[in-house]
């Protein structure tokens, strides 16, 4: 019977197939990373791409690498955007194989030469692209490998700009990923070449379409063996289905295969984010992706929904995860710190904005049940021009071909804050939706709106509206937000809509009691108005039942060059941890009580450590535990803290160093925070 069935399931996905040799097993594909060996010159050089150019002279580096991780945070906006070369030799392996050459990203205009030809062109600084070399080196061969990274502007090819520095170079990892001349496809706008999609879930059962593109590089048609498998988090089988599948030679051809798993166990976000695993085999070849089952749902009325159930979402907006000194340029374990900042601060949202983040986020937000929205990178402006929309429309191809199996993604993003809604910024927005619906008909699209009509055309291309409104910075009074929020839900209530950016900037080195609101293009950033806006903020948003999310701009600060503020130039200060990483500000520990079910103890204005005052207001940020403070050993009583704060005003501070320690008991731990505040003699 099971031959039977087999023989079946073969007829259905080859037709009424001509004979065709029936592909042997094949060789696993490798996936290495070319991180050294690398030499660079920075600045255009004619002949550079041939394989005799001496490049002896030039820098040895490392990847990832960027050449402007430092001017393109000093201030000024004059960093340097030009042409970097990169030259190296690789490797190609003995035997009948294919040989790609894969970018997890590159900024912003690449072109790839090997052994003097060229390889291909890729434009667009943020999603992951790869080339067939087989053709370009004999097997066994080593074979200089020369790579152009042009990171000036360029009119047809999206970003144009933006307020963050474009790190050029190859920023993230170089790959060389070996398989068999029949393998799953490798050049499906970089993806995977395997796509899962829920048709439906229950609790009975979930119900999966998986589309594997099968290519077949040989000279003769084959009969390729097609199986997919589905296992669950313990890697126990729970879904098989097999077949085979007729390809012409040089051909690829997309096989559907329909799989149930019983009782499924759902991805649940950051109560609990459990991950199934798909492995497509194509002959020999194999690809496993991740799979997470989960319902989504976003109502004008009642917010988001996860599995059904009403999951407001709140959470963070990131950048690229960069270092001050290294600018985009950095390590797994560079991105793993950062998601455990926002895993540890309650976040159960991140928006990745303003372009596609590095595979390692999709990963990381997969495993901590993350929900996310991630964009395409039109911001600020479009170029009115057929290739411009073009490529915005690749970029959103290259978006959901690589992403699309991460359970974590519930949203496509349009872009972000087009400030003229002209013909031609409409039009492309609407082109990227309809790429969105082609690619992807089950997830929700989105927008993030700014500095037009709420309900401006722009704002009406995606599924979802964001909004960034910074109430208390760029537009008066925090207080306002919930104000503005009702009184749009109120004039265009089928609208579904979430606050995309919201926050202040602040300095740890700047600090003032009782602040009075700064410019935010000054230089007095202080710290603790940063503090009030959030607490604000959130008050507004989370009596709002009605906003589907909330994204905190931002949750690190980051390079932007053509800033001047703050205490330092060249930095936007949003964020709720500095750059470094080192100082975790005011700001997020105020959400890390309202969000974390972690315990939280933390006395504000810890870094204001001179005071020139006889007394000060002492302000705690816990969670609802009672909260005991002391000045110099001496108790100062127990508050209560309301609405997660304690406050214990016109607390004296006598002359020299004033020790001050919050004590709570939180979940059978005894948790204290101290500081010390030197009021001068």
């Amino acid at each position: 019977m099971r031959r039977l069935v087999f023989a079946l399931i073969t007829l259905l996905l080859c037709g009424f197939c001509v004979p065709a040799a029936v592909a042997a097993p094949g060789r696993a594909r490798t996936d290495t990373v070319l991180a050294t060996g690398w030499r660079f010159h920075l600045g255009d050089v004619p002949g550079a791409a041939a394989p005799e150019f001496d490049d002896s002279s030039w820098t040895p580096v490392s990847l990832p690498h960027t050449w402007n991780a430092a001017d393109g945070s000093d201030g000024g906006g004059n960093y340097r955007r030009d042409v970097g070369w990169y030259r190296t030799r690789v490797a190609v392996p003995a035997g009948d194989r294919r040989v790609f050459l894969q970018f997890d990203g590159a900024n912003l205009v690449t072109d790839v030469y090997v052994g003097g030809r060229r390889a291909g062109r890729h434009e667009g600084g943020y999603s992951g692209f790869r080339f067939d070399i087989t053709g370009l080196a004999r097997p066994g061969e080593t074979v200089p490998v020369a790579v152009a990274v042009d990171n000036r502007k360029t009119a047809d090819v999206a970003p144009l700009d933006g307020d963050f520095t474009l790190f050029g170079g190859l920023y993230r990892d170089v790959r060389l990923v070996v398989t068999d001349p029949v393998h799953v496809d490798a050049l499906d706008y970089g993806g995977p070449g395997v796509t899962v999609r829920q048709k439906a879930l229950t609790a009975a059962a979930a119900d999966l379409s998986v589309t594997t593109r099968v290519t077949n590089d040989t000279a003769v048609p084959r009969r390729i063996p097609v199986r997919t498998l589905v296992r669950d988090a313990a890697r126990r089988v729970v879904a098989v289905s097999a077949g085979a599948v007729t390809v012409e030679p040089g051909r690829t051809v997309p096989v559907t295969t329909a799989l149930r798993v019983i009782r499924p166990h759902r991805w649940n976000g950051v109560r609990d984010p459990y991950l199934y695993s798909v492995t497509a085999e194509a002959g020999g070849d194999a690809v496993t992706v991740p799979l997470g089952l989960r319902t989504f749902a976003a109502d004008p009325d009642g917010g988001f929904f996860l599995n059904g159930v009403p999951y407001p979402l709140h959470g963070v907006n990131t950048q690229l995860p960069s270092r001050p000194d290294r600018g985009a340029a950095v390590s797994d374990a560079d991105i793993d710190a950062d998601y455990r900042l926002i895993a540890e601060l309650g976040a159960n949202a991140v928006r990745m904005a303003h372009y596609q983040h590095s595979p390692r986020e999709y990963e990381l937000a997969d495993r901590l049940g993350l929900v996310v929205w991630t964009e395409v990178p039109l911001v600020g402006f479009v170029t009115d021009s057929p290739a411009f929309t073009a490529n915005a429309s690749a970029q959103a191809h290259e978006l959901v071909r690589q992403n699309a199996n991460h359970p974590s993604v519930a949203m496509w993003g349009l872009g972000n804050e087009q400030y003229v809604s002209s013909p031609a910024a409409n039009a492309v927005l609407a082109a990227v939706q309809d790429v969105f619906r082609a690619d992807d008909p089950d997830r929700l699209t989105t927008y993030a709106h700014c500095c037009l009509s709420d309900t401006d055309a722009l704002a009406g291309h995606a599924d979802l509206t964001g909004y960034n409104r910074y109430y208390g910075w760029y537009l008066p009074g925090a207080d306002n937000l919930g104000k503005w929020a009702d009184d749009l839900h109120r004039a265009d209530p089928g609208r579904r809509i979430s606050v995309s950016e919201y926050g202040a900037g602040a300095s740890v080195r700047q600090h003032e009691q009782h602040p009075v609101p700064p410019a935010p293009g000054g230089h007095w950033h202080p710290e603790e108005y940063q503090a009030e806006v959030a607490e604000a903020s959130w008050r507004a948003i989370e009596a709002r039942p009605y906003l589907w999310g909330s994204f905190v701009w931002v949750m690190f600060d980051f390079a932007s060059d053509g800033r001047n503020e703050g205490d330092r130039p060249g930095i936007n200060d949003k964020g709720l941890v500095t750059d470094d990483r080192v100082t975790r500000k005011d700001a997020y520990f105020w959400y890390q009580a309202n969000w974390s079910d972690r315990p939280v103890l933390h006395i504000t204005s810890a870094r204001d450590t001179v005071r020139t005052t006889a007394a000060t207001d002492v302000k705690v940020y816990a969670g609802t535990a009672p909260v005991s403070l002391s000045v110099n050993g001496v108790p100062l009583g127990t508050r209560v803290p309301d609405d997660h704060i304690a406050v214990w005003p016109g607390v004296a501070l006598q002359p020299g160093p004033n020790v001050v320690r919050a004590t709570s008991v939180q979940d059978g731990r005894v948790l204290t925070d101290t500081v010390t505040w030197t009021r001068p003699s």
